[in-house]
């Protein structure tokens, strides 16, 4: 997430972006490992989208946000490969181990995405030091405040603000949505 300055020069990159990015970089394909295999990784799963351009599935190691009987994915950091392919495409498969799900995405209004973290946070703890070590930028997904019952904002604007910067999309097992909609034609 880039800071805005009030010259005209590039915006610059906040410093934990710059330290967050490369680490999970790094951890990435020691996650896919860990997922594939299935071992316990918490709240993560295996997001695999086929490629806009090349039609090749890609996977990439997500925290899944499971609330209630709903699934989401939040984009962690901001539209990123997988983002944009699962906007093009629209569907997915999560894993974890020899466990999946096929699923349709859809995605949530900044202002629906922002008051459903809202609500869904609201009841937990806000720990002061986490708020000044991740700034007003920098948040976990929102799959890893709720596991962990923390919440960082206090206000709505503050969660849709997040949303606008880290879209949440809603992940509906493609069984369901072929047993209430009507039969796609060719």
């Amino acid at each position: 997430m880039a800071v805005e300055n009030s010259s005209g020069s590039p915006p610059k990159q906040d410093p934990r972006q710059r330290v967050a990015v490369p680490l999970f970089r790094a951890i990435g394909p020691l996650m896919r490992a860990v997922l594939r295999r299935g071992l316990p990784a918490g709240p993560n799963a295996l997001l695999t989208v086929r490629g806009r351009v090349t039609g090749r599935p890609y996977s990439t190691p997500v925290a899944i946000w499971e609330f209630g009987d709903r699934r989401f994915v939040q984009a962690s950091f901001g539209a990123v490969g997988w983002v944009r392919n699962l906007r093009a495409s629209g569907e997915a498969v999560i894993r974890r181990g020899r466990w999946s799900l096929a699923v349709r995405e859809t995605e949530l209004s900044q202002a629906d995405a922002g008051q459903l973290m809202h609500d869904a946070l609201a009841g937990f703890r806000r720990p002061r030091l986490l708020r000044i070590l991740l700034g007003p930028t920098v948040r976990p997904p929102a799959a890893i405040l709720h596991r962990y019952r923390f919440r960082v904002d206090d206000h709505l604007e503050d969660y849709v603000a997040e949303a606008r910067r880290h879209p949440l999309f809603e992940l509906v097992p493609r069984e369901l949505e072929t047993t209430t909609s009507p039969p796609r034609r060719p």
